[in-house]
């Protein structure tokens, strides 16, 4: 069974991380500055770095020490993460294909909680 708090921790670490790495790539559509630093932006990789080892270590720990399904349970908070921050910044709605791609997104997370 998932340890649940270990999920919970685990999964709000990769949102953070993913939250950061979404502004650090995508910065430059955004801001001048961001677009025309990209050398001390690139230095954000280094916090960014650490919140995903420790998202990776709670994953990791909740799922008794499997590895795929943190790297599934990561790959899904990417997905859900770019679809919403890039319709809040740049109204890109959802197309049925998206919707598709961020169902099966939540479908993947479901699949590694619950299937034993």
């Amino acid at each position: 069974m998932v340890n649940l708090t270990k999920f919970i921790y685990g999964c709000l670490y990769f949102i953070l991380g993913q939250l950061l790495v979404w502004y650090q790539i995508n910065g430059q559509f955004l801001s001048d500055w961001v677009k025309n630093n990209p050398i001390w932006v690139s230095l954000l990789g280094i916090p960014i770095s650490l919140v995903y080892i420790e998202g990776t270590r709670y994953l990791v720990e909740s799922f008794d020490g499997e590895m795929w399904p943190q790297r599934l349970v990561g790959f899904a908070m990417g997905i859900l993460t770019f679809a919403i921050l890039t319709y809040i910044h740049f109204g890109e709605t959802l197309t049925p294909k998206t919707i598709v791609t961020v169902l099966l997104s939540v479908l993947i997370v479901l699949i590694q909680v619950f299937w034993k």
